[in-house]
C-alpha cells in the first residue's frame, strides 16, 4: 500500500512551513537517510530526510508552497512491487481556511474518514513515527509509546518494529458527554486590517506580505509585552580600560586571525555575572522557575526581514577568542537561515546591541522564556567626575529588561552590577 510522506515538524514549535525545494522527482528511488527536500521554517531552511525506502510515486505539494501544515501529505512513497496505479486518489494537501466557508446544500453521500491523530507518549508529547511504521503498528496492535526510534531525531521507522510485541488490550472507555462548544476566540487587540486599509485608501502605499519569520516575531513579541511583567534597570559602564585591553589582545592575536569585538567582552561579562548571581540565571516555566547551571547566552542578530537569537552555550567556560569565533560563525549562518533549531532555542539571558548603529540607549523586549535581556547602547565620550575632577571617559549605557516573575529588583541590580564590574575590569575575565 502506498505510504504518504508528511510535512515534518522540524522543531518543537513548528506548526507549518514552506516546501522550498524538492531534491527528488517522481520515479526516483530513495532510502532511509536520503535528503529529499528543503523545508523552510519560520527561522531556518532545513534538510528533510527520508525515513523509509521506496520510490517517489507522486509529489503532492509543489516547490515554493508556503503555509503547509505539519502532518499534511506532501508526497507518496511506493514500496517494492507497487506502481503509480496503486496510488489512486491520493489525499490533496489542505487548502488554507477562508474567513467564511460556503454552506453545503445537502450532505455528501459518504464523509471522508478523519486522519488518525498523531500518537502521544505517556507524558502527552507527540510521538514521531514514519507513516509506514504507524501503519505496521496499527495492524499489529503495537503501542508506539513503548518503542524507541532509531530514525532522524528519534523518529520511529519500520526497522524499530521488528520483534515488537502487541500492546495488551485496553478495556473500552465509557462514552463521554459531549463537550460544550468552544467559546469564540477574542478579537485581536488593535485596528483591523479593513479599518487600516480604509484609513489609507487615498494614499499611495505598498503592501508587504508577512512571511513566517515576521509573523512569528509579531506574535511572540506581542505575547511577551502582554504577558511578561517587564521592569527596567539602567546603568553605565566606563569602557576606557576595556578598549585599551582589547587593543592589546587584538595585537597579540593578529597572527591567529582573531579580532575581538566589544560585544565579545559583553557576552563574557554576562556569562560570568550569571554564575556569580545564580538566582538570576533562570527562566519562567509556566508554573515554576527553572534555574540553569550553565550560562547559555543568546545574542540578537539582525537579518533581512527579522532577527535571530543564536545561543552561545556554556559561555562562562569559553575564552574570549572561542566566543568570538563561535559568534561570528552563528551570525554568518543566521544571515543565510542555516541555523538548526537547537542553535537558536534555549538560553536564560539575551543581549541586544544597537550601539554599533549609534543608538545611545533603548529598552529591549524579553524573548520568552528568558528571565532578562540586556540592551546595549553606543560608547559615548562623556564628561565624568573622578576624584573631584572632570575627565572625559568612554561611557556605554545599558538597560536590563527583567521578567519580574523570575527576577526581583535587588537581584536584577546585583546581576547588572556584576556585568558592569567585569566590563570595567576586563583583565579579570581571563582569570
Amino acid at each position: 500500500m502506498p505510504t504518504e510522506i508528511l510535512m515534518p515538524a522540524l522543531s518543537p514549535t513548528m506548526e507549518e512551513g514552506t516546501l522550498a525545494k524538492w531534491l527528488v522527482k517522481e520515479g526516483d528511488e530513495v532510502k532511509s537517510g536520503d535528503i529529499i527536500a528543503e523545508i523552510e521554517t519560520d527561522k531556518a531552511t532545513m534538510e528533510f530526510e527520508a525515513v523509509d525506502e521506496g520510490k517517489i510515486g507522486k509529489i503532492l505539494v509543489a516547490e515554493g508552497s508556503a503555509g503547509v501544515k505539519v502532518n499534511t501529505p506532501i508526497a507518496v512513497l511506493l514500496e517494492e512491487g507497487e506502481s503509480a496505479d496503486d496510488i489512486g486518489t491520493a489525499p490533496a494537501p489542505k487548502a488554507e481556511a477562508k474567513a467564511e466557508a460556503p454552506k453545503a446544500e445537502s450532505a455528501p453521500a459518504a464523509a471522508a474518514a478523519p486522519a488518525p491523530a498523531a500518537p502521544k507518549s505517556a507524558d502527552g508529547g507527540r510521538i514521531f513515527a514514519s507513516p509506514l511504521a504507524r501503519r505496521i503498528a496499527a495492524e499489529k496492535g503495537i503501542d508506539l509509546a513503548t518503542i524507541s526510534g532509531s530514525g532522524p531525531h528519534g523518529r520511529i521507522v519500520k526497522a524499530d518494529l521488528e520483534g515488537a510485541k502487541p500492546a495488551p488490550a485496553k478495556p473500552a472507555e465509557a462514552p463521554r458527554a459531549a463537550a460544550p462548544a468552544a467559546a469564540a476566540a477574542p478579537a485581536p487587540a488593535g485596528l483591523s486590517t479593513e479599518t487600516v486599509l480604509k484609513m489609507y485608501a487615498d494614499r499611495e502605499t505598498t503592501e508587504v506580505a508577512l512571511d513566517g519569520m515576521r509573523r512569528t516575531i509579531a506574535a511572540r513579541l506581542s505575547e511577551a509585552k502582554q504577558t511578561i511583567p517587564h521592569f527596567y534597570l539602567r546603568r553605565s559602564a566606563k569602557l576606557d580600560a576595556l578598549m585599551e585591553f582589547r587593543a592589546l589582545l587584538n595585537k597579540q592575536l593578529e597572527s591567529r586571525g582573531v579580532k575581538l569585538s566589544v560585544n565579545d567582552f559583553i557576552i563574557k561579562a554576562s556569562a560570568l555575572a550569571l554564575q556569580e548571581v545564580p538566582d538570576a540565571n533562570a527562566v519562567w516555566a509556566g508554573d515554576r522557575i527553572l534555574k540553569l547551571k550553565p550560562s547559555d547566552v543568546a545574542v540578537a542578530v539582525a537579518i533581512e526581514g527579522g532577527l535571530f537569537t543564536p545561543v552561545l552555550k556554556d559561555a562562562q567556560q569559553k575564552t574570549l577568542s572561542a566566543l568570538s569565533a563561535e559568534m561570528k560563525d552563528l551570525a554568518t549562518r543566521a544571515k543565510t537561515k542555516k541555523l538548526a533549531p537547537h542553535e537558536y532555542q534555549g538560553g536564560s539571558f539575551a543581549i541586544s546591541n544597537l550601539g554599533m548603529f549609534g543608538i545611545e540607549n533603548f529598552d529591549a523586549v524579553i524573548n520568552p522564556p528568558h528571565g532578562a535581556i540586556l540592551a546595549v547602547g553606543a560608547g559615548i565620550q562623556t564628561p565624568v567626575v573622578e576624584n573631584g575632577e572632570i575627565v572625559i571617559r568612554n561611557v556605554m549605557s545599558m538597560t536590563l529588561s527583567v521578567d519580574h516573575r523570575v527576577i526581583d529588583g535587588a537581584l536584577g541590580a546585583q546581576l547588572l552590577e556584576r556585568i558592569v564590574a567585569h566590563l570595567e575590569n576586563p583583565m579579570g575575565m581571563l582569570a
